[in-house]
């Protein structure tokens, strides 16, 4: 298998997007499948390499990629050395960044015997759900969407009131990360670049308007993103596939760092219904 991890595309404001590829060189044209982290998240974070490595072994072109703006740097890809940058994150630059990885991947000849650029999909975890969706949505070249504990709206995790009226004030305020205790940054042009976008942002119109399969998994113990939103999504698009996961959370039963070389029997069950899925579409 090839494994070849921590190149770098350009994406928003010339930063990079530190990107891995995973795949059998039987020079068989593969399905491509663009995975997508979520908030404060990495490619690299817990059992995704697992994940990587599954589909690859399934005869998939598996793609992982850092957000240009998640905090990472090409150096360091794992974690948040770039605070800055992070400050800077929005999700009109994930979008673009995600259409960056589609983009080379039409036209870069380093793989054209091993990916099949006709059979483009989707997955995205939790915030990088809504991330798919929407691209789903404005990119025809995608032929499948899965969404592994999805959000189905951004707007309601702004702050509100008192809140939000000191963030407009402060122009920033301040996120703990749980693991690395790092107080992570939100400028307020994340806010601003939401409202100006807010058509292109609207995951519900996106959901309701795709012509294409999709997969919509969701752990019923998620605490992070609650199952409801997993409803709503079907709802909006009632054409979807559902699949829930008994207890569980919203990594699957992983952690960062993740020690051991299987995956948890739910990020597998995950795994094996989204090949399926697209293996089906």
């Amino acid at each position: 298998m090839i494994r070849e991890k921590n190149f770098t595309l350009t994406g928003s404001n010339g930063l990079p997007i530190v990107t891995d590829v995973f795949f059998k060189p039987n020079q068989r044209l593969k399905p491509i499948v663009i995975f997508c982290h979520g908030y404060k998240g990495f490619k690299d974070w817990g059992a995704w390499d697992l994940v990587a490595e599954e589909f690859a072994e399934n005869d998939f072109f598996f793609i992982k990629f850092n957000f240009s703006h998640n905090g990472g740097t090409a150096e360091n890809p794992i974690d948040f050395p770039n605070l800055e940058a992070f400050g800077q994150d929005n999700y009109t630059k994930q979008l673009n960044d995600l259409q960056t990885v589609i983009d080379w991947m039409m036209i870069t000849k380093e793989f054209a015997k091993n990916a099949n650029v006709q059979q483009v999909h989707l997955i995205g975890h939790s915030r990088g759900g809504g991330i798919v969706m929407l691209k789903a949505n404005e990119e025809n070249k995608i032929k499948t969407v899965t969404t592994w504990a999805g959000v189905s709206d951004f707007a309601s995790r702004f702050p509100s009131g008192e809140k939000l009226a000191q963030w407009k004030k402060n122009k920033v305020y301040y996120v703990e990360n749980g693991r690395t205790k790092q107080q992570m940054p939100h400028e307020i042009q994340f806010y601003e670049d939401f409202l100006a976008h807010r058509e292109r942002l609207d995951i519900a119109q996106a959901v309701k308007h795709l012509k294409i399969p999709q997969l919509i998994i969701h752990a019923k113990g998620d605490t992070s993103v609650k199952v409801d939103e997993a409803l709503q999504i079907k709802e909006w698009n009632p054409k979807s596939k559902l699949f829930l996961l008994e207890g569980s959370n919203h990594v699957f039963d992983t952690q960062h760092p993740w020690k051991s070389d299987k995956m948890s029997k739910s990020l597998k069950q995950v795994t094996q219904e989204t090949m399926q899925f697209i293996k089906n579409n």
